[in-house]
């Protein structure tokens, strides 16, 4: 275990298309956090992707948790 979990995700062109994983899988950060939106808990999600492990879950949230600060986006009405 890292102290740092985004040291678990990784962004490789020959992995993905580049798209953000965790690291060892193929498994998105995007499938985890939609998941975890979806109100999937940790053992769910684990129970779907076995290649995962709990740290890399607690890993993807905190990189979609990092994404979120980069920059402010207003979200538009959909009335």
């Amino acid at each position: 275990m890292t102290d740092d979990p985004l040291e678990l995700i990784s962004v490789d062109p020959a992995v993905c298309h580049g798209q953000p994983c965790v690291r060892g899988t193929r498994v998105l950060v995007t499938v985890v956090l939609d998941a975890l939106a979806a109100g999937l808990d940790t053992d769910e999600i684990l129970g779907h992707y076995p290649t995962l492990t709990a740290e890399g879950v607690r890993a993807a949230a905190a990189y979609g948790s990092w994404l979120a600060k980069q920059e402010i986006w207003p979200l538009t009405s959909t009335r």
